[in-house]
């Protein structure tokens, strides 16, 4: 028998989700919470195979359950099931140490599937959610400029010279060439046109 732990701030949500698991013959639910701090206490009270959790909940979030439970007990398989497919909250409960990431429309032999697989040590993502791992990986987000970063470059893009970006800005000639040394790594230019040129195809430039 898997033993599963729900989490989930809306009563209705978790009645529903019981009579779902509890229709498979191997898996039982032997607790449930209804807030991030309580799905840490039943989780020790428990001690489940595989914990459901909700991501969007008062005080504790799913995310820092997932992170506080897995800091108490790292052989806990966490699968987070929401309505939330968002590119950050994704990748905030990945970085918590999530093993799956569940939509809420999965079907019961969809959900069972993944809560078996996740207590056999496998990850488990639903489709889009994997899609989205997928195309953040082969396209990351262009690294963000300092709001100094972006003073230094709008000056040169008006042509001022380091020593008269350094005085409207009132720093050194040498801090003014630190800037653009960084602006040039984060752009992965050479020269001054080129990271005006970069900055503003990407929208980091005003």
């Amino acid at each position: 028998m898997i033993s599963v732990l729900l989490v989930d701030d809306h009563p209705v949500v978790r009645e529903g989700l019981r009579g779902m698991l509890e229709a498979e013959p191997d898996l039982t639910v032997v607790g449930e919470a209804g807030s991030g701090d309580e799905a840490v206490a039943v989780n020790l009270a428990r001690s489940p195979d595989v914990i459901l959790m909700d991501l969007r909940m008062p005080g504790l979030d799913g995310v820092g359950a997932t992170r506080r439970i897995l800091t108490d007990t790292p052989e806990r398989r966490v699968v987070v099931l929401t309505t939330y497919e968002t590119d950050a909250d994704i990748l905030r409960a990945v970085e918590a140490g999530a093993a799956g990431y569940l939509l809420k429309d999965a079907s019961r032999a969809d959900l069972a599937g993944a809560i078996r697989a996740a207590a056999r040590g496998e990850t488990v993502l639903a489709p889009s959610v994997a899609g989205k791992l997928v195309a953040q990986v082969r396209n990351p987000a262009p690294p963000a400029l300092s709001a100094r970063e972006v003073e230094v470059l709008r000056l040169v893009a008006r042509g001022l010279t380091n020593g008269e970006i350094g005085r409207a800005l009132h720093i050194g000639e040498a801090t003014v060439k630190t800037h653009l040394l960084r602006v040039f790594g984060k752009l992965d230019v050479s020269d001054r046109t080129a990271a005006v040129t970069t900055a503003m195809a990407r929208g980091l430039l005003p």
